[in-house]
């Protein structure tokens, strides 16, 4: 099988060259197009949150050996939260390949966090069947890239702690309202407002909207706390 000049170009982005294509194609292929003749990506999804689950474990046991479990914990659901996969997918435009029903289309399907987060476990599980974990392993840590380094600094919740930063103060919890959102579909900006009862507010812009508000939180709480 030979793959058409967007799969080629997206394997450039993926930094992968596929010895069996039809990995690919299925990795890319949403349950909204399948057929009896055309697999979709959901039993691939589900084995790549598996590979990518052992990849960070392993990446932030690594990256911290002093660290308890109890510190691990939020540091590797940071890492593989559908989120997460979702803000990596945008990075290699996987949104560009997918191969998606005329009703997720005209919905935006492209550009949502739930299918660009399925798709991305489809293709970590694609490139594991295709060259083995380690490839798959190796794959991974490089497009996660400062993720990994950074989550030891993003692991405490910075919503968290500006929600009982208010609450200790008897405020209702914050409130965090979308601003403004520019840019491409496959690499969109949102820039989002965290503010609090007492007229304290904040503005942040991040590639994701959930990246926005915890940046946000974080810069009004530094703020509120130094």
């Amino acid at each position: 099988m030979k793959l058409g000049k967007e799969l080629k170009a997206f394997e450039d982005r993926l930094g992968h060259r596929f010895t069996t294509p039809e990995l690919l194609v299925r990795a890319v292929t949403h349950a909204s197009i399948s057929s009896p003749t055309r697999d979709d990506n959901q039993r691939l999804e589900f084995l790549g949150d598996r590979v990518l689950g052992l990849a960070m474990a392993e990446a932030v046991l690594e990256h911290d050996p002093s660290a308890t479990e109890g510190q691990l914990a939020p540091r590797f659901n940071a890492l593989v939260r559908k989120e997460t996969c979702a803000d990596v997918a945008r990075e290699i435009d996987l949104g560009a390949v997918l191969k998606i029903g005329r009703s997720e289309m005209m919905s935006g399907g492209r550009r949502k966090k739930a299918l660009l987060g399925d798709a991305m476990e489809a293709v970590i599980a694609a490139v594991y069947h295709d060259a083995g974990f380690e490839v798959a392993r190796a794959l991974i840590l490089r497009l996660w890239g400062q993720r990994i380094a950074q989550v030891e600094a993003d692991a405490r919740d910075a919503k968290t702690s500006l929600q009982e930063w208010a609450q200790a103060r008897g405020m209702a919890p914050p409130v965090y309202t979308e601003i403004a959102r520019k840019g491409p579909d496959h690499a969109p900006e949102f820039t989002v407002e965290a503010r609090l009862e007492n007229g304290a507010a904040v503005e942040a812009t991040a590639r994701s909207k959930r990246a926005a508000e915890q940046a946000a939180a974080k810069a009004l709480f530094t703020r509120l706390s130094g």
